[in-house]
């Protein structure tokens, strides 16, 4: 097999830029104004989406084609394209619709981009900050306000000194997941919820310590490993193995010690 040389990777990198620039001239005019809400689940439940979600996935998808046809996409909103290709981009448009549609900003733009079936690089994108946390195994930045600066996680190796996260504990978790999160949640300094991928930046930016998510899908994972590895961080699943191709239940840790203490307890109910 062929390997994934630096030029290559920065070529790449630079056009991960470029797709979260295409992205953002379609989400932010919409941002707080008529974003189209569409409900994927009609009467059965809520499952939001806009027109930000699907047109910015356009967006994405319409730039990799021209650039890259022999490239692989798999996205939230558009499916799969060719995914066993040796380079796949995987996309979330909008991770955090919720957050987007109540006028938050803490929903992101997520891109990763597999290589040989592992993701090797990774943005989380706050286009409303104009932040863009950017990363791949060998380093992690945030390029903010025409400025690029290191990104690296913090020591913190005591549970009790944590600053934790979840999206949503009753909606995420199921069964013993929710006990799991009780007990971290109880063990941890500090937790906030509803910050979705953005609490994924925090991390590699040193200002959060752990998070914690189940249910999630490849779309809803894969840009932030290389970012937060990266920086210095950990992506596991709950028995504190390398995540799988399709997510499911996920930490993301600064300091293998902290996420250690919290498997003692996520052990228990991992599948």
């Amino acid at each position: 097999m062929a390997a994934l040389t630096q030029d290559r990777l920065d070529e790449l990198d630079a056009f991960l830029i470029e797709l979260n620039s295409a992205a953002a001239r379609v989400i932010l005019p919409l941002f707080r104004g008529a974003h189209g809400l569409e409900n994927k689940l009609g009467p059965a439940g809520f499952d939001p989406v806009t027109e930000a979600d699907k047109g910015a996935e356009r967006a994405i998808r319409q730039l990799i084609s021209e650039r890259y046809p022999e490239h692989g996409v798999i996205g939230e909103e558009y499916g799969e394209d060719r995914p066993d290709a040796e380079f796949v981009w995987v996309l979330d448009p909008v991770d955090g619709t919720r957050a987007f549609i109540a006028g938050l900003p803490l929903w992101c733009t997520l891109i990763g981009l597999r290589f040989q079936g592992k993701p090797v690089l990774g943005s989380i994108g706050q286009s409303f900050l104009g932040e863009l946390y950017i990363g791949h195994a060998g380093a992690s930045r945030l390029m903010s306000r025409g400025e690029s600066r290191p990104l690296k996680v913090r020591p913190c190796p005591k549970l009790t000194d944590a600053i934790i996260a979840t999206t949503d504990p009753e909606a995420c978790f199921k069964g013993a997941e929710l006990g799991a999160w009780t007990q971290v949640r109880a063990a941890a300094r500090l937790a906030r919820l509803g910050c979705d991928a953005y609490a994924y930046a925090m991390v590699a930016a040193g200002t959060m310590d752990l998070v914690l998510e189940a249910g999630l899908k490849s779309w809803d994972i894969d840009a932030a490993i290389p970012v937060v590895e990266g920086a210095g961080g950990l992506v596991t699943d709950w028995r504190g193995e390398p995540v799988g191709a399709y997510g499911g239940q996920v930490a993301i840790a600064g300091d293998r010690a902290c996420l250690d203490e919290a498997l003692v307890a996520l052990r228990r109910s991992a599948n």
